[in-house]
């Protein structure tokens, strides 16, 4: 019941910005390194874009984003979510698609209030272009990361420099059940072979007494 309120306080309290159905919030981020002026400065800039309610916190990108979650878990279908740029919400292009798609699932809508000198809008068309863009190159720079990788590969392997991933234990079974034929102890045969003793039992189990 205290929820509801606050919500239609937020609602009641918000500008008209936007064509939102719902809540208006904002979310606003700076790492751990940057100065306080830096959030009380996005938080007044979501404000002024007609936030009702923000959400804010001192964390860096790679961190734990309690807050975050928290306005993730706040909104509602027909609300929108509004952030001062993308760093600010997302960790990289992968990440904020990722964000994007959980919002778009509640039927929430995202917007960016700087984004290259303009702002994005995913509750507009122009907005859902711009993002199907971004997704287009998430999705060619994943391409040209797979590309390289193969090049670099095929180029050890002309050089002689590739050796693949390491051989696991079920690689080695055979060699273990040689050895282990041949009366060699399973710590021993871990030690030769490069691979974990409870490795070495593994594929031992099943062939009958083992010497410890």
């Amino acid at each position: 019941m205290a929820r509801a309120a606050e919500r239609q306080a937020v609602e009641e309290a918000q500008g008209a910005v936007g064509a939102a159905k719902g809540a208006v919030v904002g979310y606003a981020r700076v790492s751990t390194t940057e100065q306080e002026a830096g959030l009380a400065a996005q938080e007044r800039d979501l404000r002024a874009a007609g936030c009702g309610k923000v959400f804010a916190e001192r964390v860096s990108s790679v961190g734990e984003r309690a807050q975050l979650d928290a306005a993730l878990g706040y909104l509602r279908e027909g609300d929108a979510l509004v952030v001062y740029r993308p760093d600010r919400l997302a960790r990289s292009v992968a990440d904020l698609l990722s964000i994007v798609g959980k919002l778009e699932a509640k039927g929430v809508a995202l917007r960016i209030l700087s984004m290259g000198g303009s702002g994005l809008d995913t509750g507009t068309p122009t907005g859902r272009l711009m993002l199907t863009m971004l997704g287009a190159v998430a999705e060619f720079e994943r391409a040209l990361m797979l590309e390289r990788q193969r090049e670099g590969i095929a180029k050890a392997k002309g050089e002689g420099r590739y050796k693949g991933r390491k051989p696991t234990a079920r690689a080695k079974a055979e060699e273990v059940r040689r050895l282990h034929g041949q009366a060699v102890r399973p710590t021993e045969i871990a030690k030769r072979l490069g691979i974990g003793r409870a490795s070495v039992y593994r594929v031992l189990k099943g062939d009958g007494p083992l010497v410890p």
